[in-house]
């Protein structure tokens, strides 16, 4: 489980260097989308951390479930 918190870790953290560079990449552009490019990177900066954390927490959830079924069969044997 450890492993895979770290993926997605490392995950978040290239997608959120990522859309800060295009962020400033498109803050600095004049092109007739860039407002609405620059809009939808503002959002996925926002938007990305709150999944990450939402699928960390499913994954302590679940995590916690597989310990308790493994524990109640022990007792139960």
């Amino acid at each position: 489980m450890q492993k895979l918190k770290r993926i997605f870790a490392l995950i978040g953290a290239i997608l959120l260097i990522g859309m800060y560079v295009i962020t400033l990449v498109l803050g600095l552009t004049a092109s007739p989308n860039a407002p609405n490019m620059l809009m939808a990177s503002i959002a996925c900066t926002v938007i990305i951390p709150c999944l990450i954390y939402g699928f960390m927490l499913v994954a302590r959830v679940l995590d916690n479930r597989d310990n308790s079924e493994d524990k109640n069969e022990e007792e139960q044997s």
